[in-house]
């Protein structure tokens, strides 16, 4: 019989408690997804695929939405913290969940500090944060003393403000949010305003002047992965993520996954029109192309286009913004990389510890853990930029087990409550898991290869964790079950990147539309037809249900 979670918590360890309400949880997500992402995505987007970036934003956000409908619709049936982790445990076991998890914590740890290193690059225009370096033709910006000083206080009062509960954590999140979504809706509308109304920036001209599609189609799609466009929409995960301390899961989890993506996906749609209307003419024929597009002596370019225009007051204020949201997100990241270490803490396939909570319902272990390895990640790592293909291609073929597990739980529990019921039987989960493989492939080799390598230690440290310790309180892996096709789902992704890498391959590149959906297809029908036995799923919901009654009897209060 399986160690239940009851076993794994201990005797009085505190639950979670449920004090998310509804505008506290789509906040959580929208906090999340509005981080560094639009400081950046913009003008990386336009150099990579001109005025037609404008698609890159708008596919990214549907495929990003059919991903997470399919967690709209578990997350109300188990509403439990860290379910991206342990979603995949109650259908496959720890196995899969431990392959899943590891990656989903290490891409989530690692957005605090990059977040803040985001930060203090933009900082650096007031005080040396940062110093500028050329790594491979491209400049990036690795901490300075002084500003590694501050950027371990940071992640510090991150940890402190999430150690005294969720609702201090919440409350400072929506005045956060509030002033995010203010500032992003006017960089917006300024320039727009301008562009169409002055001479000091650009026009509508700018769609074609230089080519609506200069680097053609393919653009469009790898510019989803590289562009830091994906990478601005993964925050959706937190309505799942905090599922087990929020008060009304079934109306609030789906509230905050569709509520997230789609308030963001037509912000950054209207600023990607903003952004490229707004370069002045002049600028663009002096670079030629929007592929040569720069910005010189300042750190961001919608900074940048303020003060061309004139618009002093506006760069001020971005420079102020450039520090907030990424601050912000920063916080948010923290709270989740807690909740994933403790799921895999819940799930028994790392340390039980993990999972020890605080009096306020805080996974304070996991909190520790989070920290410590953001501390090393600030070591002279490479640039935001660059970092930002990692975290997006793990984090997303992570989120790939949502459409999976959706559809197993249709054939292993059909007649089970759905507050929230996906149409369509399979078609939603299969391209949502197909939209997962296409956006790892689009980060190209270079980056997916460093995500496999760091699948690979995954596993041995999981080997050395089963062969320490009491193996009678471990669950048992369920190895078959998850490894007949976990295990060819990530050999044959790493082989489709290498194989077809879009940069070295270009000719491949439409090719892989079709090999990817056929491989998509086989994967996910193998993972249905290995999900474990019926009532070896029923025993881990059983314990999974066991947990959100436990967070009920606790509950008292909430926050927006």
């Amino acid at each position: 019989m399986a160690t239940t979670d009851s076993q794994l918590r201990g005797d009085g360890n505190t639950k979670l408690k449920r004090h998310v309400g509804p505008i506290g949880l789509l906040f959580a997500g929208i906090g999340s997804i509005i981080g560094s992402g639009w400081l950046f995505g913009a003008f990386n987007a336009s150099v990579i695929a001109g005025p037609s970036a404008i698609f890159s934003w708008l596919v990214a956000g549907l495929m990003i939405m059919l991903i997470g409908l399919c967690y709209a619709e578990i997350g109300p049936m188990f509403p439990i913290s860290g379910g991206v982790v342990r979603y995949p445990h109650l259908v496959w076991g720890s196995f899969t969940s431990y392959s899943l998890g590891f990656i989903t914590w290490i891409s989530s740890a690692a957005v605090p500090a990059i977040e803040v290193e985001g930060a203090l690059t933009y900082a650096t225009k007031y005080a040396p944060f940062t110093t500028p370096h050329v790594v491979n033709g491209t400049t990036v910006h690795t901490l300075t003393g002084l500003g590694l000083v501050l950027a371990v206080i940071l992640m510090a009062i991150f940890v402190a403000i999430n150690y005294y509960g969720v609702r201090l954590f919440t409350q400072i999140n929506n005045v956060l949010v509030w002033w995010k979504l203010a500032v992003i809706i006017l960089v917006i509308a300024v320039f727009l305003i301008t562009a169409l109304g002055t001479t000091t920036m650009g026009s509508p001209a700018n769609f074609t002047s230089h080519g609506f599609a200069p680097n053609g189609p393919a653009a469009v799609f790898t510019a989803i992965s590289t562009a830091g466009i994906t990478f601005s929409y993964l925050g959706f995960r937190q309505g799942v993520e905090l599922a087990g301390e929020t008060d009304n899961p079934k109306r609030n989890i789906p509230l905050a996954i569709i509520g997230s993506v789609g308030i963001t996906a037509i912000i950054y749609a209207l600023l990607q029109v903003a952004f490229t209307v707004a370069v002045p003419g002049g600028l663009l024929d002096r670079s030629g192309s929007w592929a040569k597009l720069t910005f010189n002596d300042d750190f961001g370019p919608l900074a940048a286009l303020s003060s061309l225009a004139g618009l002093t007051w506006l760069a001020i204020l971005l420079y102020a913004d450039a520090v907030i949201s990424p601050a912000d997100t920063g916080l948010v990241y923290t709270t989740i990389a807690s909740r994933v270490s403790y799921a895999m803490g819940r799930n028994g396939n790392s340390p039980r510890w993990l999972a020890t909570n605080n009096k306020q319902g805080v996974p304070y272990w996991s909190l520790v853990v989070t920290f410590v390895v953001g501390l090393i990640l600030f070591l002279p790592f490479p640039s935001w930029q660059q970092l930002v293909g990692f975290i997006t291609s793990a984090t997303v073929i992570s989120f790939g087990s949502g459409p999976l597990v959706a559809a197993a739980l249709r054939r292993s529990m059909p007649e089970r409550e759905r507050p929230f019921r996906l149409p369509f039987g399979d078609t939603i989960p299969l391209l949502g898991f197909y939209s997962a493989n296409m956006i790892v492939y689009w980060g190209g080799w270079s980056t997916n290869a460093k995500l496999f390598i760091t699948i690979l230690l995954g596993y041995i440290l999981l080997v050395i964790f089963q062969l320490v310790g009491d193996r009678r309180r471990k669950p048992p892996l369920e190895f078959v079950a998850g490894a007949v096709w976990v295990v060819p789902w990530f050999i044959l992704m790493a082989l489709i990147s290498w194989l077809f890498d879009p940069e070295t391959h270009p000719a491949m590149f439409g090719w892989v539309f079709l090999i990817n959906a056929v491989v998509s297809v086989g994967i996910f029908y193998l993972a249905l037809h290995t999900r474990l036995a019926t009532d070896k799923v029923l025993h881990y919901i059983a314990d999974a249900e066991h947990e959100s009654e436990d967070e009920d009897a606790l509950a008292g209060g909430h926050v927006g």
